[in-house]
């Protein structure tokens, strides 16, 4: 009985979170849109950098929260996990975004193009999986969503190593060079991104076994 008092209170939890898919999924949009539409660089990643912003606003309400309740929908633990690690995600796209802005990036590669895909892709699947956790009901398929951002994970580093093999090809000066290194900075943030999702999902997974 003291639960089913506590629960309203409770649902707040599921709505920050939803709040934070929903702006994780528009990161990830962004970072896809400009390499697939590599036009006003500069205010893209202004855009990212408001969002990433945003983001670290609604992982400070979920704490805040945290230490104003006594009873929580799910482990304390798991969401302060959960929070850290959608902001870690998020951290990674925009620090990918920042570097091709400061590197005056000339034009995306196709494997960055295919991580960004990736990416997006995965946080749609965020979008979909997180708000499941408020409905028990709707697990099995929380946990079908779970299995596909690992494949995408497994996907993404299939694309990198073929990324980073090719990073100096026609490189036959410093110039080329130094533009190899930074695709490799740049390619080591998108994987970031893509292996923070996984530890998301890991999460997600956690939190339904231990509930169940």
């Amino acid at each position: 009985m003291v639960l089913a008092r506590l629960l309203p209170n409770d649902k707040r939890f599921f709505d920050y979170f939803r709040k934070d898919v929903d702006n994780a999924l528009e990161v990830a949009q962004c970072l896809h849109d400009l390499l697939e539409n590599y036009t006003e660089v500069e205010r893209k990643t202004r855009r990212v950098r408001d969002l990433e912003h945003q983001g670290d606003e609604i992982t400070h309400q979920i704490f805040d929260a945290l230490n104003r309740t006594f009873v929580t929908p799910f482990d304390r633990d798991d969401i302060t996990i959960l929070a850290g690690r959608l902001d870690d995600f998020v951290d990674a796209i925009e620090e990918a975004t920042r570097r091709i802005w400061l590197y005056r990036i000339d034009e995306p590669t196709q494997g960055a193009r295919v991580l960004a895909r990736i990416i997006s892709d995965q946080a749609s699947l965020f979008a979909c999986s997180v708000p499941l956790l408020e409905h028990k009901k709707e697990w099995k398929r929380l946990l079908r969503c779970t299995i596909d951002i690992n494949r995408l994970e497994n996907e993404a580093d299939e694309i990198l190593g073929r990324a980073l093999s090719g990073m100096f090809d026609g490189a036959e000066d410093v110039r080329g060079i130094i533009k190899g290194i930074r695709w490799g900075e740049i390619y080591q943030h998108l994987e970031d991104a893509t292996d923070r999702a996984e530890n998301v999902a890991n999460t997600l997974e956690r939190i339904v076994v231990k509930n169940v």
